[in-house]
């Protein structure tokens, strides 16, 4: 990487943007995350963090071969840019690795279920469900706007049973219903492929101390 400050790295975060927050403690630990080649979904997933999020995942896979860790924590994700964020994944020229905690929910689930390594913290809850939407649309409009609908949650329904090796049908009455897993039922249903514990060995690459911060990325 260059010098140039922030002209060389026109993807970190804005002060006060999406998943910043304001002042210069923000912009320290944002680099330092992206240094360890992690990448945090924190909040709600909408156009604006999805945006956020792919830029960040794609300037990794160009700068370097090593997997990257994608932590999250969101609760609320619309559908269309959960498959954005999942299609930007399944095209990534190295592993994605997630790492979850807090909620994980809606559009998020396929977020996670479509990374290489899927792990949680046994606190982490997963909601398979459909996002709440607001109408927003002529009356002649409605029935064009719920097919539409329909066709997204399709979609997202069999890219996640594909993921998880169930059956896209039986996912999709889960998602209309609204499923809650915790940590360990994630892992029964496929969403995890393990669940994380305190005492879990940390697996280093040979000759390498382990760097200075709490949550490592995993290896």
């Amino acid at each position: 990487m260059g010098d140039g400050g922030e002209r060389d790295r026109p993807w970190l975060p804005a002060p006060g943007g999406p998943g910043a927050g304001p002042g210069p403690l923000s912009e320290i630990l944002a680099r330092r995350l992206l240094e360890q080649r992690v990448v945090l979904l924190h909040g709600p997933l909408d156009d604006s963090s999805v945006t956020r999020v792919s830029a960040l995942l794609m300037t990794l896979d160009a700068e370097g071969d090593e997997p990257v860790t994608l932590r999250v924590d969101c609760g609320q994700a619309g559908l269309a840019p959960a498959l954005t964020l999942m299609d930007v994944i399944e095209l990534m020229g190295v592993p994605v690795r997630a790492l979850c905690l807090g909620q994980v929910g809606a559009g998020a689930v396929g977020v996670v279920a479509v990374c290489a390594h899927r792990a949680a913290l046994p606190s982490t809850r997963f909601s398979l469900s459909e996002p709440s939407t607001q109408l927003d649309a002529h009356v002649r409009d409605v029935a064009r706007w719920a097919e539409l609908r329909a066709g997204e949650r399709r979609r997202f329904c069999e890219r996640v049973a594909a993921a998880v090796g169930r059956p896209a049908a039986a996912v999709e009455e889960d998602v209309q219903r609204g499923r809650f897993l915790d940590a360990a039922e994630a892992k029964d249903y496929g969403i995890l492929d393990e669940v994380s514990r305190p005492d879990a060995d940390i697996r280093r690459l040979p000759g390498t101390e382990p760097p200075p911060i709490g949550f490592r990325p995993l290896r």
